[in-house]
């Protein structure tokens, strides 16, 4: 524990740095205010050595320990748990560089997520309803994360715009309708009057539910206020945009001019759909008009670039199937697409241009389903 006596400029240095929380790797616990205590003014961290003040301290050296003893670069900001943690209870667990590392990248990051400007706010919008048995939980926390350098959250608070615990299993018709219907009165009361009323500038998007239900968030997102649809991806598990891999290849395909059943529009992304299982549905003479990705699997959006050319795809797509089969003409729609994709699939579509759709959802035991139709 420290012996020095620390100027209060070198402590409010520190504190302003990493914006009064924990710097240990993975704590980040805010040390300003105490609400059990109803103290919304006290401080509750402790200042750390790395190098110890005094030769026989933690990590102490002989020559640096009092050169270093009131360098802000050799200070700390720590919870109480956390000081005790590398002082007392696991030294050899915490040698100098491991310290440095962690002290470097909670600055690096306050510095970043301060440096925001404020025209760069953006609401969250947090949306997730049960899929099979498993309820779609998003964490606040690891959405929040993920947003900066480009944007952060306008406010603490996100529009949460779920339903869990529904009764209805996905594979009944009532599961459908009282999701949508949920979906869409939540958003009226939480989202759309904000935007009308210009309070919402920007939305940022996490969604984790059923592939119907995430068009129609979409749909209703349409392009009322920019937004930006994050993907979750599942190795690292991370909200955040990664660089690694290629560009996703992008396979379009169109049916044979002499099919005269109803359109479908197959999209394979996150897993290979064949065209027997869509005949199985709509009959042998299916007209099927096919987007998908070279080689499917379920962790492959990592890139935002490549939801934008999804998206590019997508909307010349739309405006072919419509020039060949007519205005009148139903689409079936057959996704097995990422999260955040499936949104895309909404926001692209334009009420007033685009065919009707219907759309379909993959059922484990019956094969794909038809849930609602979107005008």
């Amino acid at each position: 524990m420290s012996k020095s006596s620390i100027p209060q400029k070198i402590q409010s240095a520190l504190w302003a740095r990493t914006a009064g929380r924990c710097q240990y790797r993975g704590c980040n616990a805010d040390l300003v205010g105490d609400l059990v205590a109803g103290r919304q003014d006290g401080i509750f961290g402790f200042i750390a050595h790395i190098v110890a003040d005094v030769e026989g301290g933690p990590r102490g050296d002989p020559v640096r320990s009092p050169r270093l003893a009131c360098s802000l670069e050799n200070l700390m900001l720590m919870c109480a748990r956390h000081h005790k943690l590398i002082d007392l209870d696991a030294v050899a667990d915490h040698p100098e560089p491991v310290l440095l590392a962690m002290k470097a990248e909670h600055e690096a990051r306050i510095a970043v997520v301060a440096g925001i400007d404020a025209d760069r706010a953006s609401h969250v919008i947090r949306f997730g309803a049960t899929i099979c048995d498993n309820e779609a939980l998003v964490s606040t926390q690891a959405i929040f994360s993920a947003m900066p350098p480009a944007r952060h959250p306008a406010s603490n608070q996100t529009l949460d715009l779920e339903m869990v615990g529904c009764a209805f299993r996905d594979d009944e018709p009532a599961y459908w309708s009282t999701q949508r219907e949920n979906l869409r009165r939540q958003f009226e009361a939480k989202v759309r009057g904000r935007v009308e009323r210009q309070e919402i500038r920007h939305l940022s998007v996490f969604a984790l539910a059923p592939q119907p239900l995430l068009i129609e968030l979409g749909r209703l997102l349409c392009d009322i206020v920019p937004a930006t649809v994050h993907q979750r991806h599942r190795e690292p598990a991370s909200w955040r945009w990664a660089s690694d891999g290629p560009p996703i290849v992008i396979r379009i395909t169109e049916p044979d001019a002499k099919l005269s059943g109803p359109v479908a529009l197959k999209l394979g992304f996150s897993a290979t759909v064949t065209d027997s299982r869509l005949q199985a549905v709509l009959g042998a003479d299916v007209a099927i008009w096919s987007c998908c990705a070279d080689q499917p699997h379920n962790d492959i959006l990592r890139r935002a670039d490549d939801q934008a050319t999804f998206r590019r795809e997508l909307r010349h797509l739309y405006d072919r199937v419509k020039a060949r089969h007519g205005e009148e003409t139903l689409l079936h729609v057959f996704p097995a697409l990422p999260a955040s994709l499936a949104v895309e699939v909404g926001r692209v579509w334009m009420p007033k241009s685009d065919l009707p759709l219907r759309l379909y959802d993959n059922n484990r035991s019956r094969g794909f389903i038809s849930t609602f139709d979107v005008p």
